[in-house]
């Protein structure tokens, strides 16, 4: 990534002012090929992350092995983050679900260059906080809305740009929206039913947006 480049995506996610003097000249650029992690769960955690283009997977593994999806991220977000408050080990691991361009700094130069920058403390607690308040929204969507809808929400946010997506995410979707593999797949086939998707053995293709958008009304789940 060419240092125009770089300039033209802190210009576009408003941070510029956040990694300016020693700071942006510790930012390097990185990419990942689908299915590439970016960091696992428990490791010692180093840097943080920008995420410029592409999708992630955050994913949790508890004490009895059970692995749970969280969330998925979208340009602009970031990882390492709380960590690197904090000071702990990384708490999930996170995997490219797509290409991945991304920028990274280490803690060592977030440290030396950052603990006195007003602008880039400002923007680490704005991010937090942002991010517990989506997860807030996650965990009482899931709660107050039925299986329809969740899922309805999660295919409309999960196709902006495409109408598809591989059948191989309905593993992850179900634990995403806290159902069961076998209800989402009922749930799939009513919908195939209604006309509002088609899905073969590989895809899920999205023929009746509108349709699913008013299963879900103003629910959106990001």
């Amino acid at each position: 990534m060419k240092q125009a480049q770089l300039d033209e995506y802190l210009a576009r996610f408003q941070l510029t002012e956040v990694f300016a003097g020693g700071l942006r000249e510790h930012l390097q650029p990185v990419a990942f090929q689908a299915g590439d992690w970016l960091c696992r769960q428990g490791d010692a955690a180093d840097r943080m992350y920008l995420l410029l283009e592409g999708k992630l997977k955050i994913t949790h593994m508890s004490a009895t092995g059970k692995r749970l999806v969280l969330s998925f991220k979208h340009p602009f977000d970031l990882v390492g983050d709380i960590e690197y408050v904090r000071r702990t080990p990384l708490m999930n691991t996170v995997e490219a679900v797509t290409p991945v361009k991304a920028v990274s700094i280490s803690y060592a130069a977030l440290e030396q260059n950052g603990a006195d920058n007003p602008a880039l403390l400002r923007f680490l607690l704005e991010t937090i906080t942002m991010k517990f308040e989506l997860k807030s929204h996650s965990m009482s969507f899931n709660l107050l809305y039925p299986v329809e809808v969740r899922l309805a929400s999660y295919l409309l946010s999960m196709t902006p740009e495409t109408p598809t997506l591989p059948v191989s995410d309905l593993v992850d979707a179900a634990d995403l929206i806290g159902t069961s593999y076998r209800h989402l797949n009922r749930v799939l086939r009513q919908f195939s039913q209604d006309g509002l998707i088609e899905r073969t053995n590989r895809t899920i293709t999205i023929v009746d947006r509108d349709g699913l958008t008013e299963r879900v009304g103003e629910s959106i789940y990001e």
